[in-house]
């Protein structure tokens, strides 16, 4: 059976895939296949290593809509690869989800609407998601792993090739070998521009080219934020391929390293994490003298009144603003740790403060502060908390502390 139709398809779209992979693919359409129902369609989805990180394939070229001539090809996807992302990010017993990408590329059709979702996913959920080259991330492919908070690449491995291709194939020549004469009766001007049985027309041409352009410029704009890059940056790297180190040099990846690499230091990221978020309750069974009366914060916010503070529970209330999501482990790991003082602190206090869900949700230590602050500050047994605190001027009276004094001393003036 003649699978021409692959050829049409791939020739009559833009797309974003390496020049030498579109040439491949262009040369397999034409091969000839016994049955279509002979293709064995492969498994989607993801795979829990022992250690609670999903691993996403994304292999082979990529396509908006699959069938049985995308089998042949070995293609993924978009829709599917989105759908196992989602699902492995709402997989509770999943900590991190790393792509495992060895892709060319393929049809600019559904690649955008795939990446903004990504993008959502991996803000939504609150959990890494990071990205393998290995070997490949083209392209399309490159700007799927554009969205990972982390690119790995192998030391072999390439990135980049931004940019956009068409292909018109002109089959005028072998029509009139094979004795064939096409008539096309059709209604508007434009309605046959890019068709194989004819050479490509000037104003055809134009407007592919006006296509390609516009959909580059896109590609360039997401790709530059997604990567933190100038658009003058990415459109400089003229849609060339990078291997292994020189892609990093370039901005488009971050370390040299196998999937292997990628799930070993996501583990342990996370690790650290985990006792991060730990460390305030151990610190709370280990509080012996408090208060009697504890006050359990969510995200307290100040009163609308002072009178009404000296009656009223403080109230609940939207949460601080959240700081934006540290880039690096390091700093990570550094404001944890400035959550979990601040937690030990107002413990002390007797107001009780989720340590992990603030974690989580990326609140910044100044903003869980001022929240301690503002509830001890609003009831009116401040002066009881103030006097189970530390000797004023004392080495271990805290910074919480101090303002509460400084805010009920105000208050009987």
């Amino acid at each position: 059976m003649s699978i021409e139709v692959a050829l049409l398809r791939l020739a009559s779209r833009p797309l974003a895939i390496a020049p030498r992979a579109l040439e491949t693919l262009l040369a397999a359409s034409r091969v000839t296949l016994a049955s279509p129902g002979e293709i064995a369609t492969r498994g989607r989805g993801y795979a829990v290593t022992d250690g609670g990180i999903a691993v996403v394939p994304v292999l082979g070229p990529l396509v908006a809509r699959g069938d049985w001539l995308t089998e042949l090809f070995g293609a993924s996807v978009y829709g599917e690869v989105g759908e196992a992302i989602e699902a492995a990010l709402a997989d509770p017993s999943v900590r991190g989800v790393v792509m495992e990408i060895d892709s060319p590329g393929g049809e600019v059709a559904g690649m955008f609407d795939l990446v903004d979702r990504l993008g959502a996913l991996r803000q939504s959920a609150g959990k890494p998601l990071w990205a393998v080259a290995s070997e490949s991330a083209t392209s399309a492919a490159y700007a799927i792993a554009s969205t990972a908070e982390r690119i790995y690449v192998t030391q072999t491995g390439e990135v980049g090739s931004i940019g956009i291709i068409a292909a018109h194939v002109d089959q005028s020549g072998a029509d009139a070998k094979a004795g064939l004469a096409w008539s096309f009766l059709h209604a508007g001007a434009r309605k046959l521009d890019g068709n194989p049985h004819e050479p490509l027309s000037d104003p055809a041409r134009a407007s592919i080219q006006a296509d390609v352009d516009a959909l580059y410029g896109e590609l360039v704009s997401l790709v530059a934020r997604n990567r933190n890059l100038t658009p003058e940056a990415v459109r400089g790297t003229e849609a060339a391929i990078y291997r292994g180190r020189a892609g990093i040099a370039m901005g488009l990846a971050d370390r040299i390293g196998t999937v292997e690499t990628a799930l070993a230091e996501l583990k342990a990221t996370r690790g650290h994490m985990a006792a991060a978020i730990a460390a305030p309750a151990a610190q709370r069974r280990a509080t012996t003298q408090a208060p009697s009366r504890r006050v359990t914060m969510t995200y307290p916010v100040e009163p609308d009144d002072t009178s009404a503070a000296e009656t009223q529970e403080p109230r609940e209330a939207a949460p601080p603003e959240p700081a934006p999501a540290p880039q690096d482990d390091v700093a990570a790991r550094a404001a944890a740790a400035e959550i979990a003082e601040v937690a030990a602190q107002a413990a002390r206090l007797g107001v009780t403060v989720d340590a992990a869900d603030a974690i989580r949700r990326g609140v910044a230590a100044h903003a869980l502060r001022r929240s301690v602050l503002d509830t001890l500050a609003s009831r009116a047994e401040a002066s009881a908390v103030i006097a189970a605190a530390p000797k004023p001027g004392s080495a271990d009276e805290s910074p919480i502390v101090r303002r509460a004094r400084e805010r009920a001393a105000a208050a009987q003036h």
